[in-house]
């Protein structure tokens, strides 16, 4: 298979250099990857890539790059990449820059961030200090090599800080390497660097102890505990298979040597099988065995069992003794010794199952093995059993969450066209962006053509998200292009659609939006508040010398703007009131021509109310500046360059709709 080829994008931010020198820009690489194996790989080719892309165009701190710097990046790199892509599986956003501190004794430092693109839970306490350990570890707590791996500890290890940010839908893992000294040529590594590397090398060594289990700690204090991390951890996940990987990352070793988690097929029926969901070892070498093993020997709870997640003894599985026994003897007629050997399917002990339920249905079943013991104390029993309620719980709000995410998108689906119409003479480019990707938005477009050799673009906006801001967008679309065709004009049509927005069809809209809420488990809105429509719609007519005549009106909606060849930037339209708020409105529309080489842009106000702590994207007309730079670029490069400057003017991923359209004449 070929690598993945990379898009480097690299930018440069306002920064500050070494005391003494003038300010300058300061350098930052990006690229996104998919959530495939090949993922890591390519990422350490991109740091590589990345900083002698530094070096070469001379950047300051990039004299104190150093050999060990660079292997440090390309490791950590690949941890936290790894890590995203087997425990998210989405597409991973790399980001990595140099941060400069002046003064007296000027310091540099490379800093690493790993974005996926999985809902997380919130992280409580300080985010930016040495950072919360891995799923499964208490606060404060890194946990030992042999049981969950060694990717974080080597990060903790190799990175000067390292922590964890969670945003909506985002989860970046950051990590920070001090440059050598960089007013200088690199000198010897003292003794702290030292440390660091003997740390290091101990980490990625092979050899892995095992930790002996205490069930003492499960006093009074450590069972609470326990139960709160493990509330934390499974109620922020929305998707039952990431629920079931982390159940048994919290099960194992803590409280068994083993487990695996079946999960029923929702919809399935009586006779659907339930499907083995995730298998999961205190040695990972057992894990694949234990997985074929419990595949040929599915659970079957006894009869009579009640609903709840209580512990039911169950027949160790016989395959593990027998594929112990087989391995043993195979190496022992290899090595020449009948000394015992550890072996993945573990020695005769005991199992217990559990019922995962919520809201009085069975979801699936938990069981876990203890190896060479006779019986799980019954302590540990009680609280695995309070666990698998928690765990229930969790598999239940992610399922509701997926059954609302399907009939959104399906929605979307629905309420979106599928495709365009193409205007003669015209280059169109649009960007659609939900705030929400499992839910529908609240922003919706159109381009179609009409009778009378015109075709019109809608650009609209429905206060709020969801299923309610759905069933407005699903009854406005069909309206608008109803009234266009019957040959109304602009004006016109927006009259009647506010008239249609106010009568009895918007009770019935209001209903309808009750009832799919209802349908996917979601909080029922009283529906007695008004939606809101802005709008933005427009006619246009090919001219027979080359070019087109817009006709445009504006109700409540960001204002078009029209780009000159020159570079001159003016509004396209004079703002009028929302649609569905007052009965007796007569909209009115403007009229201009867009010559060959002008370019008319349209978006909504998730653009032009895009946030940075105070201030708004389009303050100072911040809008018509980046638009002025798009002067001679088609359709497609200026919906990019005005996608990018929506999404850099802050740090955190938008948090409403971004719609815009791009017309160009030809």
């Amino acid at each position: 298979m070929a690598p993945i080829p990379l898009q480097r994008d690299t930018v440069q931010r306002p920064g500050t250099t070494r005391a003494g020198d003038a300010p300058g820009p300061r350098p930052a690489s990006r690229t996104s990857l998919p959530g495939i194996p090949l993922a890591p790989s390519a990422a350490r080719r991109f740091v590589r890539a990345a900083l002698a892309e530094w070096t070469g165009i001379g950047v300051p701190a990039a004299v104190g790059f150093s050999d060990r710097l660079a292997d440090d990046a390309v490791t950590v790199t690949n941890e936290l990449v790894t890590n995203a892509v087997v425990h998210a599986g989405t597409t991973v956003d790399l980001v990595l820059r140099l941060e400069e501190e002046g003064g007296d004794e000027p310091s540099a430092a490379l800093v690493l961030e790993v974005t996926d693109h999985h809902p997380a839970r919130p992280v409580s306490g300080d985010e930016r200090g040495a950072g919360p350990g891995p799923a499964g570890a208490y606060a404060g707590e890194l946990p030992d090599p042999a049981e969950y791996g060694r990717g974080l500890q080597l990060v903790a290890t190799l990175a000067d800080s390292w922590g964890i940010t969670y945003r909506t839908g985002l989860k970046t893992v950051w990590a920070r390497l001090p440059v050598d000294d960089w007013s200088a040529p690199p000198a010897p590594p003292d003794e702290e660097a030292l440390r660091r590397g003997l740390r290091a090398a101990e980490i990625l060594a092979p050899a892995a102890r095992r930790t002996e289990r205490d069930d003492a700690v499960w006093d009074s204090r450590g069972a609470p505990a326990f139960l709160a991390e493990a509330s934390d951890l499974l109620a922020g996940q929305l998707d039952e298979d990431l629920v079931a990987a982390i159940a048994g990352q919290l099960l194992v070793p803590r409280l068994a040597d083993w487990c695996a988690i079946w999960l029923e097929t929702e919809g399935g029926g009586p006779a659907a099988e339930p499907r083995l969901a995730r298998v999961w070892h205190s040695d990972e070498t057992g894990t694949e065995p234990l997985r074929a093993a419990l595949e040929r020997e599915p659970l079957r709870l006894p009869a009579g069992v009640g609903s709840g997640p209580v512990s039911v003894p169950v027949p160790w599985p016989a395959h593990l003794a027998e594929e112990d026994r087989e391995g043993r003897e195979d190496r022992e007629g290899r090595e020449g010794t009948s000394a015992p050997l550890p072996h993945p399917g573990g020695r005769d002990g005991a199992a217990l199952a559990f019922r995962i339920t919520a809201g009085g249905r069975a979801l699936g079943t938990v069981l876990v093995g203890r190896e060479g013991v006779a019986q799980v104390p019954e302590a540990v029993a009680s609280l695995i059993e309070d666990f698998v309620r928690r765990l229930g719980l969790a598999v239940g709000a992610a399922r509701a969450y997926t059954r609302q995410a399907t009939i959104s998108r399906i929605l979307q689906r629905g309420l979106l066209p599928s495709k365009v119409a193409e205007i003669p003479g015209v280059t169109s480019a649009l960007v659609y962006e939900p705030s929400d990707d499992g839910v529908v938005g609240g922003d919706f477009y159109d381009i179609f053509p009409c009778p009378g050799d015109r075709w019109c673009f809608v650009l609209g906006d429905v206060q709020g998200s969801g299923p309610e801001a759905a069933v407005v967008t699903g009854l406005a679309r069909p309206w608008l292009r109803l009234l266009s065709r019957e040959g109304f004009g602009v004006g016109e049509v927006l009259d009647r659609l506010n008239r249609l927005l106010l009568d009895d069809a918007m009770e019935a809209a209001e209903a309808a939006a009750l009832m799919v809420a209802a349908a996917g488990g979601q909080q029922l809105h009283d529906g007695t508040q008004s939606r809101f429509l802005s709008l933005l719609y427009g006619e246009v007519v090919p001219l027979p010398d080359g070019g087109v005549r817009c006709t445009v009106a504006s109700a409540g909606h960001p204002l078009p703007l029209v780009l000159r060849p020159d570079g001159s930037v003016r509004p396209a339209a004079e703002p009028q009131v929302l649609l569905g708020v007052v009965e007796d409105v007569a909209y009115e529309s403007q009229i201009f021509d867009l010559t060959p080489g002008d370019t008319l842009l349209c978006v909504t106000d998730g653009v032009t109310e895009r946030r940075s702590g105070p201030l708004m994207f389009d303050d100072g007309d911040g809008l018509a500046r980046v638009l002025a730079g798009c002067a001679g670029l088609p359709a497609e490069a200026t919906a990019e360059r005005i996608r990018r400057a929506v999404h850099e003017f802050a740090e955190q991923p938008p948090d409403d709709d971004v719609a815009l359209l791009v017309l160009h004449a030809d």
